[in-house]
């Protein structure tokens, strides 16, 4: 069962739309944070955000008014049911577009089930959709069916991708580990080692198949330093891997720091699902 996160915030003098949503187990975690000073919390236009539990479908952001937000939360019920929807929507003082509401209901509609790994972000008149699909045909029809829905006035990028085959397989090998450091720094610990030991035989079978290793770190602290420290767990990951066995070839790391949270930074739980590793088979 694929879990959902649609995310509503603020973006410079127009509301802005987002919404995340994964398959059931689309990453690792990693439990240590960056030991850096904390820095002021912020709203952020991006699609990745909460990291709600399998099944769950979470409502958060801010939208201009209740009714905007009641309008909302009615329409993702009614599309993935009232027992999934989680309610973190907030109401601000903010301008949308001429029906932003309207079009917005529109977008949250069953075609997104067969999105896994995704995120679709409304900026103004601009809507981004990312995430992975089976197949070429599923990837062009999604984008295609969404933009009928929408006037004119809205541009729809398509950043859907289709899936590399195995990585289903890899998301249910990390669905119960961590891929634990130690804090502040890139040391993987013996949880995190071990987590490793037990996905580095399934890698080895998918032969032919790369990987893309991405190292996330939770909002505290300076970004370059969080930055550098994703980086350097990305590539100890990829060290350790490639020592059992993995060609070190086949394997592509990056950090991308604070700059795709996958929940608020201003709680425990928040900064915990930010801080991972995300492990993607690539064709």
């Amino acid at each position: 069962m694929r879990s959902w996160h649609f995310l509503l915030v603020p973006a410079g003098a127009l509301v802005a739309a987002t919404m995340a949503w994964a398959a059931t187990s689309p990453r690792a975690t990693t439990a240590a944070a960056a030991t850096a000073p904390a820095a002021p919390a912020s709203a952020s236009v991006r699609a990745a955000v909460s990291s709600p539990v399998p099944g769950q479908v979470v409502v958060s952001g801010t939208v201009p008014d209740e009714a905007t937000r009641q309008a909302v939360l009615a329409r993702a019920r009614e599309v993935f049911g009232v027992d999934r929807v989680v309610d973190q929507l907030g109401v601000g003082n903010l301008v949308a577009p001429p029906n932003w509401t309207g079009y917005l209901q529109k977008i949250i509609s069953a075609d997104l089930k067969q999105v896994s790994h995704g995120q679709i972000s409304i900026s103004g008149n601009v809507v981004e959709l990312k995430g992975e699909v089976g197949n070429e045909a599923q990837r062009q029809q999604i984008v295609s069916e969404m933009s009928t829905k929408l006037n004119t006035t809205y541009t729809v990028r398509n950043g859907l991708r289709v899936a590399a085959a195995g990585q289903e397989q890899i998301d249910l090998a990390l669905a119960s580990r961590t891929i634990e450091f130690e804090p502040g720094n890139s040391s993987l610990t013996p949880a995190g080692r071990q987590s490793l030991e037990l996905l580095a035989p399934l890698l080895q079978r998918m032969a032919g198949r790369s990987f893309e290793i991405t190292g996330h770190t939770d909002g505290l602290g300076s970004r370059s330093q969080n930055i550098a420290l994703s980086a350097a767990r990305a590539d100890a990951v990829k060290l350790y891997l490639v020592g059992r066995g993995i060609g070190a070839e086949r394997i592509a790391t990056s950090g991308a720091g604070p700059d795709r949270p996958l929940a608020g930074n201003d709680s425990a739980d928040g900064r915990a699902r930010n801080r991972r590793i995300e492990l993607r088979a690539v064709q």
